[in-house]
């Protein structure tokens, strides 16, 4: 039942490109704000909230090694009114919430698995009884870059009690999407991949149990493709890779991901290709050279990501500061016709890789409602011509019309084929129809 949640994947805004652990409620709502004057209409709806909401000193990326967090009596963690003031008198993030939903927007949160380390320290409550935290905390399962949690003893009542706890928080402050952290990867932990499977499963059962509906995405990657069938029987989303920022290196990988994840994407259940980092990203970075910086990413590699994101039909999670949007930037986030595609096609695949040294030309192609769908990238340092026989995609008929995607124009076409020069790390993309 969970994957008619999210029947096309989830398009919105989260807040770690640019803040890192330390946003707060005023860059929140901000930022809600803007999507909702500029681009709800194309399809753009949650607003999420990233790591770190229950901690009052968290100031930049980095994170405050055991710094004491806020967390209420059944030892769940709870924002910190430093930073998000509305939260006050027990009030959580439900006021965010219902000022988002007037905006007719989302509203998700970060989590991490597991229970706060401090708690099983405390040896706090939690709502099962005769049980505290520490009767739940598995001290052997932690996270290898983030010191808060300590992962639940799978078999343990009282850890689907705990799941089932603060869930039953969420539902109370109207959350709808939930991205929960260590939880999907394999490359932190070789010698136990998908070692939190059990947990998983516990969040699936309390997110079910706790009456209101919510996504959930599993992060960080890369996911096992061998466990696609888990991971679309329980999650809407789940990362294909680690954390992607813009280097060409992390955009050109991103092909073979896609490439291994082709077959597993369906409605309700979406292979995730991480967040744009896009505009304005790393406001609160401490390092003076990434520091309130715009994209490294070039004009034609942003084009590149865009059009491998939306033919692959990746959930689309903008990174950056909105409000400092470029034109530019803002011209990808409102091409309709990639978001229609994006919501509407099916059946993406890789068509053809010819590269040498990394340096060629890549086509991927999908299908339309009576049209079909042609991506054209050039991943050399020099400019290519790339062509395309419309005829190996069987459309049927004798003529076709061409649009170019990204220019909002006609093709020509000779012979049933076209061509199209490609600027150095960058795409086409093109909409096929018969006449």
């Amino acid at each position: 039942m969970h994957k008619k949640l999210a029947l096309t994947p989830p398009m919105g805004w989260n807040s770690w490109d640019c803040y890192g652990a330390a946003v707060n409620e005023e860059q929140l709502l901000a930022n809600a704000d803007y999507m909702a004057e500029h681009l709800k209409e194309y399809g753009w709806e949650y607003v999420v909230c990233d790591i770190q909401w229950s901690e009052p000193t968290a100031s930049s990326f980095y994170y405050h090694y055991f710094a004491p967090l806020c967390m209420d009596e059944y030892s769940r963690l709870i924002p910190s009114v430093e930073r998000f003031p509305s939260s006050a008198g027990g009030k959580g993030f439900k006021p965010i919430a219902d000022y988002i939903h007037s905006l007719g927007l989302k509203f998700g949160i970060h989590i991490m698995r597991g229970i706060p380390r401090q708690a099983a320290h405390q040896n706090t409550k939690i709502k099962c009884e005769g049980m505290t935290a520490r009767d739940v905390a598995c001290p052997s399962s932690i996270c290898s870059w983030n010191p808060d949690m300590y992962g639940l003893y799978a078999d343990n009542k009282g850890s689907q009690a705990y799941y089932d706890s603060i869930f039953e928080l969420y539902a109370s402050w109207d959350v709808d999407y939930i991205k929960c952290d260590d939880i999907a990867n394999t490359e932190m932990y070789p010698d136990n991949p998908y070692s939190a499977r059990k947990e998983i499963e516990m969040i699936r059962k309390a997110i079910d149990k706790c009456g209101r509906d919510m996504v959930l995405s599993l992060s960080p990657g890369p996911a096992p493709v061998w466990e696609h069938e888990h991971l679309a029987a329980n999650a809407n989303m789940w990362r294909m890779t680690g954390d992607f920022w813009d280097e060409w290196s992390k955009l050109h990988a991103m092909f073979e991901r896609c490439y291994a994840w082709q077959e597993y994407v369906q409605p309700g259940a979406w292979p995730d290709c991480d967040m744009l980092p896009l505009g304005r990203i790393q406001k609160t970075e401490e390092l003076p050279e990434y520091r309130n910086r715009y994209t490294r990413f070039t004009h034609d590699e942003q084009i590149t990501m865009m059009t491998l994101w939306g033919i692959f039909r990746s959930p689309l999670m903008m990174g950056g500061e909105m409000r400092e949007n470029d034109e530019f930037t803002l011209s990808l986030l409102q091409n309709a016709e990639l978001i229609d595609m994006l919501k509407n096609s099916y059946g993406a695949k890789q068509f053809s890789r010819e590269e040498t040294d990394g340096k060629g030309e890549i086509i991927w192609t999908s299908n339309g409602e009576k049209c079909k769908f042609v991506a054209l990238f050039n991943t050399d340092d020099e400019e290519r011509e790339i062509s395309f026989d419309i005829t190996d995609i069987s459309v049927g008929g004798i003529e076709y019309s061409v649009h170019d995607m990204w220019s909002h124009s006609e093709h020509a076409v000779t012979k049933d084929k076209f061509s199209a020069k490609i600027n150095p790390h960058g795409a086409g993309l093109f909409r096929i129809e018969v006449k």
